[in-house]
């Protein structure tokens, strides 16, 4: 049964070709006599141009025309028979909007990104997709929040080249079968709710806080082993104890303005 259901397709198939290249033929005829009856007026509707970074699909009779996509320059179209759907090759570049992501820590963030990426196939593009950039632009902001809802708030502040990388790979893995290629993506903004930064910044003030402490501590402990060495080598000479005493007594007489009355002989 199977085999006789796939016979009759083909035929039904053989029959509505051949019944298509009839119609086709003799819309081809009666197109090019009135090209040729309009012409040179003709050229300004068979002929079209396109740029360099551009290139044209041709459906012929609703079929794509052999060759693949035309381009740069000048073709050759007819009227009746060919439509055209012409395709942007240079590089393109969008914002993802901010997306609302719970981390794995369940931490809430917006976070948003940019992505470039340019067509490589233009039939791919037209035939495969019905709006490619439009589509392209839904994956990117889905295939965000997919990959950022299994990192941690530490990953994603740490690892944004990272988190990249993996969203370019996603994107142009998918993108592949429509023709198009993601050239960069880049992750812009982490934006943290008011009360998370508060947060943090209070946590970050504490550890500086202890760290200051810690290093006035052992300054402080530097300076006492300091002294007592000192201490140590000025008690066994009582002519070094007596310089010091007078060095201070100058100290202070240059600093201040002042008067200093001290008895002589001196025992210390």
């Amino acid at each position: 049964m199977t085999g006789k259901n796939d016979e009759e397709a083909m035929d039904r198939n053989n029959e509505d070709e051949g019944c298509g290249s009839c119609i086709g033929g003799l819309i081809w005829v009666i197109s090019m006599l009135l090209i040729c009856c309009t012409f040179p007026f003709s050229l300004f509707v068979t002929v079209k141009q396109v740029q360099e970074y551009q290139r044209a699909v041709i459906f012929r009779l609703g079929r794509v025309k052999r060759g693949g996509a035309v381009g740069p320059g000048l073709f050759f179209i007819i009227p009746c028979m060919d439509t055209i759907q012409v395709v942007d090759l240079r590089t393109v570049s969008f914002d993802v909007p901010p997306q609302e992501i719970l981390t794995k820590d369940s931490v809430t963030v917006a976070v948003d990104a940019v992505v470039y990426y340019k067509i490589n196939n233009p039939l791919s593009a037209v035939c495969n997709v019905t709006n490619a950039a439009q589509s392209t632009r839904l994956l990117a902001a889905t295939s965000l929040r997919n990959t950022l809802g299994t990192k941690t708030l530490q990953d994603i502040l740490a690892d944004r080249e990272d988190i990249a990388k993996n969203i370019l790979g996603t994107l142009d893995a998918a993108t592949d079968p429509w023709g198009i290629r993601v050239e960069r993506v880049e992750v812009k903004d982490v934006r943290l709710p008011q009360q998370l930064q508060r947060a943090m910044a209070a946590e970050a003030e504490a550890s500086r806080q202890a760290r200051a402490k810690v290093i006035e501590a052992e300054g402080e402990q530097k300076a006492s082993r300091a002294l007592k060495e000192a201490s140590d080598i000025i008690s066994s000479s009582p002519a070094a104890l007596q310089l010091r005493y007078l060095q201070t007594l100058s100290s202070i007489a240059a600093e201040r303005n002042s008067t200093i009355v001290f008895p002589l002989p001196i025992e210390l």
